[in-house]
């Protein structure tokens, strides 16, 4: 595993567990139906935005992926933290070739920012390597000014 998918996996793996020890209520069951319309509205623009990052990755638009990224976002992995820099010098060498988001969560944090965390199933092409990996991915989204910004992800392998 490359450092940046360790990275999303640590990222990840903290959303998940604190995702999961909420309480579930017959809401878990049909996500919407006690969220009011903005909430729905935000979760669809997170979950964009977030699909834009992972097509960015997709067609190896390494400055998309970074206009993605808020400059004072963190990523971490099973490496750690990682800073913007940092994460975009590893996917320079970094392309999917193929992926899918399953059991997509999310959970608004303020009128301009929502969690997601989700399962990936992903295949691409890291540091001239193929691989195939799942993992539980969590990412924090703002809206900052006038546009969408990552501002914290990590990632977890699954089993």
């Amino acid at each position: 595993m490359n450092k940046v998918s360790a990275l999303l996996v640590v990222v990840i793996s903290i959303f998940a567990a604190l995702l999961l020890a909420r309480p579930q209520t017959s809401a878990a069951a049909h996500p919407f139906a006690s969220r009011n319309a903005s909430d729905i509205s935000l979760e669809q623009q997170v979950v964009a935005k977030e699909r834009e990052g992972l097509e960015a990755l997709k067609s190896g638009n390494v400055e998309l992926f970074g206009n993605l990224t808020a400059d004072d976002a963190v990523l971490v992995d099973a490496h750690g933290p990682a800073s913007k820099t940092q994460v975009l010098k590893n996917v320079a060498e970094f392309t999917l070739s193929d992926y899918s988001m399953d059991n997509l969560q999310f959970v608004p944090l303020s009128p301009n920012s929502g969690l997601i965390t989700y399962k990936i199933s992903e295949k691409g092409v890291s540091h001239g390597k193929e691989f195939a990996a799942q993992a539980w991915v969590s990412s924090i989204w703002s809206h900052r000014g006038d546009k969408w910004l990552c501002v914290f992800s990590q990632e977890t392998g699954a089993r």
